[in-house]
């Protein structure tokens, strides 16, 4: 399959390269897969250039990002925007003290930490991940950040699955690049 790219140089339109995959993780889900996005340059770095763009009108300190998927966009973001980069985690995955916030999932509950010295308090943060669905794990990102003194000033999003609520969930701008819910 082409996903639109004809050679490197080109910039194919990025939401062309997110393709659904159905029945994945489970029956009834369809994932939206963001490989392809990744492995064409062009439009790679179209997403990040955009997320970057925002960060900088923004004025942000840092950029958030939610592993893992989230690493993949904040950190290049974080370095067009010449901005520092803090990464939120699973438990257990950061060598030193941290914060944490349990929150819940459709099946039980999960958890997600920041060192403790990783956000200074006051520091304008944009909280960066791949794509917005229910908003769970975006809330509890931003109850983290806060909790650790930042102003989260926005989460940014390469994509949105509309329907499922996840702007609802969310008590600061949303921002995302592809699709109908782009803003």
């Amino acid at each position: 399959m082409n996903m639109g790219v004809t050679n490197a140089h080109e910039k194919p339109d990025p939401a062309l390269l997110v393709r659904d995959v159905p029945d994945f993780p489970r029956p009834g889900v369809v994932f939206k897969d963001i490989t392809p996005l990744l492995a064409a340059p062009g439009a790679l770095a179209q997403v990040v250039d955009d997320l970057a763009a925002l960060a900088v009108r923004l004025e942000v300190d840092l950029i958030a990002g939610v592993e893992a998927r989230g690493f993949l966009f904040g950190a290049p973001v974080a370095v067009a925007a010449e901005s520092g980069f803090v990464p939120i985690r699973k438990p257990g995955k950061l060598p030193s003290a941290t914060l944490g916030v349990d929150y819940a999932l459709e099946y039980g509950t999960d958890r997600l930490e920041l060192h403790v010295d990783g956000v200074e308090a006051g520091h304008r943060v944009l909280l960066v991940d791949d794509v917005l669905a229910t908003g769970g794990t975006a809330a509890a990102s931003i109850q983290l950040l806060g909790q650790a003194g930042a102003e989260v000033v926005g989460a940014a999003f390469v994509l949105e699955i509309e329907g499922l609520g996840g702007r609802s969930a969310l008590d600061v701008p949303v921002h995302v690049v592809l699709g109908a819910g782009a803003s």
